[in-house]
């Protein structure tokens, strides 16, 4: 499971979270993986979400498919034009 927090840049913050939840939410859903929720941290212009996988690939084998997709390729959504800086971290569920 991953904890992913994107920092958008200023004023783009809703913009990115409409377009994420309408086009790559559904797709990566599609693809097998689990988005397990998404937040909005409006004061550091962030977005925090948390996804994991659970098919016969690995992650890191299904999230290169992902990228690599040609649903993905035709989104017309480009990360670069709104985020700033990106932190993805490993997590293990306790709870």
């Amino acid at each position: 499971m991953q904890i992913r927090t994107y920092t958008v840049r200023a004023g783009l913050l809703d913009e990115w979270v409409d377009k994420w939840q309408r086009m790559v939410v559904p797709l990566r859903r599609d693809l097998g993986f689990e988005v397990h929720g998404s937040w909005k941290d409006h004061a550091r212009s962030q977005h925090i979400w948390v996804i994991s996988y659970d098919g016969p690939e690995s992650f890191e084998e299904a999230n290169a498919a992902y990228w690599a997709s040609e649903r993905r390729r035709t989104l017309g959504l480009d990360p670069d034009d709104y985020l700033v800086g990106e932190e993805t971290r490993e997590v293990e569920q306790t709870l």
